[in-house]
C-alpha cells in the first residue's frame, strides 16, 4: 500500500469515526436533559465527519458514496441555519 493510500485511509477513517461520534453527542445531550435533543455539535460533527468522508469519496472516485454525503452535507449545513435562524430570533423576541 503506497503512503498516499495510507494517509487517505486515515483521512477516511477519522472521518467515519467523527461522523460516528455524533450519535454519543447526541446520546449524551439527550441524556442530559431527560429527553430526546439534537445539540449544535452534533451537526458540527455532521459537517466534519460528512466533509472528511466526502473528500475521501472523492479520492476514492466513488460515486454513491459522493452522492450520499453531498446530500447529507446539504441537511447538515441547512440545520445549522435553521438552529442560527432559532437563535436569533429568540434574541430578537427578548430584546423587545
Amino acid at each position: 500500500m503506497s503512503s498516499t493510500n495510507t494517509i487517505w485511509m486515515i483521512i477516511g477513517m477519522t472521518g467515519q469515526a467523527i461522523f460516528s461520534a455524533r450519535f454519543v453527542l447526541q446520546w449524551i445531550y439527550s441524556e442530559y436533559r431527560r429527553e430526546s435533543a439534537i445539540p449544535m455539535s452534533f451537526w458540527y460533527a455532521s459537517i466534519v465527519g460528512g466533509a472528511t468522508l466526502f473528500a475521501y469519496a472523492i479520492y476514492r472516485r466513488d460515486p454513491v458514496f459522493l452522492v450520499g454525503q453531498a446530500f447529507g452535507l446539504f441537511v447538515y449545513l441547512r440545520n445549522i441555519e435553521l438552529r442560527f435562524r432559532e437563535s436569533r430570533q429568540a434574541m430578537e423576541s427578548r430584546s423587545r
